[in-house]
């Protein structure tokens, strides 16, 4: 197995990284952060306290983390971490899986990025204070990833205002158009071997939390041309936005992983593993399902709880299954607990013969260390004899009554999420 380093692994795109290579049997993942961010609660192998790229012992304590845990590949997950380390991929020792830094360097800055390209695709009418503009105006920082420090501005005062606050705004044309992500791969020897676009259909925090794939003309035509002007290496994506007459407008280009790249990864592209096939000389071959898939993403919450527990109590009626059906979660979770070497005990007064019944959920009996059968006075305490135990059941009452006389921890189905164990 190869190690990979993702830095810093709790940005969206170091949190996509971690799911596409979740289940890879050749890439062992490191998560690293200078501060501590919700990577660590997805990590398995969490560095922190990775110093700030702007700190003068960076380099050094990187390749000091290299030479600690055998890393093999370094991807960055931020625009600002690419940049570095492509600049300094001569002094680091791992490979950095990015574009060369001379790519690297033009797509950081959106002034770079017009001033290549303006002769070649369409970009985005720029203003100088002194121009007499035609509003409204859009106004973004040369160098900035998301909607961070943007305006849309009505208003020569306005303009003033927020270029006094930061001289290194740009004034743009504004584009009333869809805004559309290109999603792109580039091979070792410089082939374009993949480029499919998706709209931006609801952003937020300038991360596209809603997107589709969506087909237009223009997409693979826009991707060869940037293609051939830039020498790019693995994944990387631009963002267009239409003009009112229709025409596709370049924003910005990325050398790297996008969050919502997760949308072509369920129609089987996964992109960091191309990338590091790629890296290692692998020839690679992208086909996608035909299926149509939309994403939507929100905020969704990881646990951790500090409770070494050695056995899980549970119940079977309306918590292993519900509504005549096996609860997922909960068979997540009690196989989660059998990996991790857990006693599993299901206690239960359940009236039928429970050993059929669970064989008609396809159930096996042998899930479970111990059935424990109760008739309907007996209370479930009374059975618990492992006090390193946590115990799950629907009924408050069970619950209460188990937490009143063993001072154990107790769960009802609504926590169950927070038993579960997410790091890879």
């Amino acid at each position: 197995m190869k190690n990979v380093l993702v830095f810093p692994c709790g940005s969206e795109i170091g949190l996509e990284i971690n799911r596409a290579l979740a289940f890879s049997i050749h890439f062992r993942l490191y998560g690293g952060s200078s501060v501590d961010d919700h990577g660590k609660f997805v990590y398995k192998n969490y560095i922190a306290g990775i110093p700030f790229i702007d700190s003068p012992d960076f380099i050094d304590e990187i390749n000091k983390i290299i030479d600690i845990y055998h890393i093999d590949f370094i991807v960055p997950a931020h625009d600002k971490v690419v940049l570095k380390m492509a600049e300094n991929q001569d002094v680091i020792k791992a490979t950095i899986v990015t574009s060369c830094a001379e790519t690297c360097k033009i797509c950081s800055s959106k002034r770079k990025t017009y001033s290549t390209f303006d002769k070649l695709i369409p970009t985005p009418g720029v203003y100088s204070l002194a121009e007499r503009m035609d509003f409204p105006v859009f106004l973004k920082p040369d160098v900035g990833q998301g909607t961070e420090g943007t305006y849309k501005v009505n208003t020569k005062e306005e303009v003033d205002f927020y270029v006094r606050k930061d001289p290194t705004l740009l004034i743009l044309e504004y584009l009333p158009g869809k805004e559309y992500t290109v999603d792109c791969f580039t091979n070792n020897n410089g082939k374009l071997l993949f480029a499919e676009g998706r709209e931006r259909s609801r952003i937020y925090n300038g991360i596209s939390v809603n997107s589709k794939q969506i087909h237009h003309p223009d997409f693979r035509k826009l991707a060869e041309t940037i293609n051939q002007t830039l020498s790019f290496q693995g994944a990387w994506f631009f963002q267009v936005k239409g003009r009112a007459t229709g025409e596709l407008v370049l924003l910005e280009i990325a050398p790297r992983i996008a969050g919502t790249m997760e949308l072509f990864r369920t129609l089987g592209v996964n992109f960091i593993l191309l990338s590091l096939f790629d890296r290692m000389g692998v020839e690679v071959n992208i086909f996608m399902n035909n299926l149509e898939v939309e994403i939507d993403r929100a905020l969704f919450a990881r646990f951790s709880i500090n409770e070494n527990y050695e056995c899980v109590y549970i119940d079977l009626d309306d918590t292993i299954l519900i509504n005549n059906e096996v609860n997922t979660d909960v068979i997540k979770f009690l196989y989660q607990a059998r990996n991790m070497r857990k006693k599993i005990i299901l206690l239960s007064k359940h009236k039928k013969d429970i050993i059929k019944t669970l064989s008609e959920f396809a159930i096996s009996d042998s899930l479970f260390d111990d059935i424990i059968l109760l008739k309907e006075s007996e209370t479930k305490s009374k059975f618990i004899t492992n006090k390193k135990a946590i115990f799950i059941d629907d009924s408050f009452a069970e619950r209460k009554e188990v937490f009143d006389i063993l001072k154990i921890p107790v769960f009802g189905l609504d926590a169950i999420q927070s038993l579960l164990a997410w790091k890879v």
